[in-house]
């Protein structure tokens, strides 16, 4: 009886969380019927007409759709091997540092940036690269000549995945520090008194021991493979970088709220969605099958 009261009371804490998910993320969904229709806001969405797969045969006849596709893929999954790499050289390295007074404060400092709003990041992005920014002084002061970074369609994609890894590696070595507290102390003294050196440690105790993690954490980032961060790339991009850094939710947004295109804007959207929801069950799937971790 006492465990029957204390589940109904979880289930009641649940009701303020499930009603904000569906008025939130269930309720929008409605708008999903503008992918079959051409959406005609003067009629609103019941009563514009139906057409079917149009929008969609229309999407894989674009020119662009295919490079928009591409930028996508390739952007996030550089940021998905470099926001595990990254942060994971950096947490070994910081867990070396004897003086636990520094390690603490240069965690502290790293993870700031995670805090930082994209639009904030952006402002301080944009006047560092400027032609006449910090950054084109210094080459100018080595004899070199100034660069229009972010109007460079070659060098956007390396600015938007470094700067991503530069603002998010401290936050996500948290999940790093906190496997490696987990590794018995006791193995690290057997080995130094078997002889074995600090880089043998690292290389036999820690690694070993945090690699499963890591595993985990690049096997749950699959999912987000379509998610090449809208926010970030939004306040960034400008039209002459467009062949490289537009992606699926920058061309969405454009083509619905900017042109006006909502049922192909829908469409695509329509289609990333799905897309991500396999992507996501898969890399779940996989998960479990080589590292035992579960939701439910």
């Amino acid at each position: 009886m006492l465990n029957r009261a204390f589940t109904k009371h979880f289930w009641l804490m649940l009701i303020p969380g499930l009603v904000w998910l569906f008025f939130i993320n269930v309720l929008p969904m409605y708008g999903i019927l503008m992918a079959f229709k051409d959406f005609n806001p003067g009629a609103g969405i019941l009563k514009s007409p139906w057409v079917g797969l149009e929008h969609f045969e229309y999407m894989f006849e674009l020119d662009d759709s295919s490079q928009v596709f591409k930028n996508t893929v390739t952007i996030a999954f550089a940021k998905m091997v470099g926001n595990l790499v990254v942060p994971l050289v950096f947490a070994l390295m910081l867990n070396e540092v004897k003086n636990r007074l520094f390690g603490r404060t240069v965690q502290t400092i790293v993870y700031l940036p995670h805090f930082l709003s994209w639009v904030i990041v952006a402002g301080i992005l944009l006047d560092m690269f400027s032609l006449h920014g910090p950054v084109n002084r210094v080459l100018e002061a080595l004899g070199a000549e100034p660069v229009h970074f972010f109007a460079r369609a070659d060098l956007f994609p390396a600015l938007v995945v470094g700067s991503d890894i530069w603002k998010e590696f401290g936050f996500a070595a948290i999940i790093f520090f906190a496997a490696l507290t987990s590794i018995n102390p006791e193995l690290y003294e057997a080995a130094a008194i078997d002889g074995a050196s600090q880089f043998k440690r690292l290389l036999n105790i820690t690694l070993p021991s945090v690699l499963p993690v890591a595993a985990l954490v690049g096997t749950l980032s699959l999912g987000n493979i379509l998610n090449a961060g809208f926010d970030q790339i939004f306040n960034l991009y400008n039209p002459a970088v467009y062949s490289t850094g537009d992606i699926i939710d920058t061309w969405v947004y454009r083509a619905g709220l900017i042109n006006m295109q909502y049922g192909l804007a829908t469409a695509v959207g329509l289609l990333k969605s799905v897309a991500g929801l396999i992507l996501i069950s898969v890399s779940y799937g996989l998960a479990y099958r080589f590292a035992n971790y579960r939701v439910f």
